[in-house]
């Protein structure tokens, strides 16, 4: 079995798209700025975050029609250089919601909604896990 992608049920697809794609600097598989699908990728790793339209789904799911209440999901990205980073999400217009800040003597954090709500947590790893 392979994790094949994380798939986020949005109402506001251009705005969605546009956070992932503009803001995050993630790479769209192919242009869909209209949805009512896109898949994006990080630079390493196979798996990816997809949006799909909420309308859409809840013609297959009717239970989806209903406006979701509070956070559903929540994204973690690793990056190398967390203040780096923030630092040019803020450059393009991100607010961040918290950090960055320790969240663990191993790692620090930084936190920001995309357009629909969902939550991102952006993870820069000070220490590796030790083995044993």
């Amino acid at each position: 079995m392979e994790l094949a992608q994380v798939r986020l049920l949005v109402s506001d697809f251009r705005g969605c798209y546009r956070f992932y794609r503009d803001t995050l600097g993630l790479t769209p598989q192919f242009a869909a700025p209209d949805g009512p699908y896109a898949k994006f990728t990080c630079d390493d790793g196979t798996a990816g975050i997809a949006l799909q339209e909420r309308a859409q789904m809840a013609r297959v799911l009717g239970e989806l029609a209903a406006a979701p209440d509070g956070y559903r999901s929540l994204i973690v990205l690793r990056v190398d250089d967390l203040d780096a980073y923030c630092g040019e999400l803020t450059g393009r217009g991100a607010a961040l919601a918290h950090g960055p800040a320790p969240m663990t003597d191993r790692m620090r954090v930084a936190h920001l909604k995309d357009p629909d709500g969902n939550l991102v947590e952006l993870q820069e790893w000070l220490a590796p896990r030790s083995a044993g």
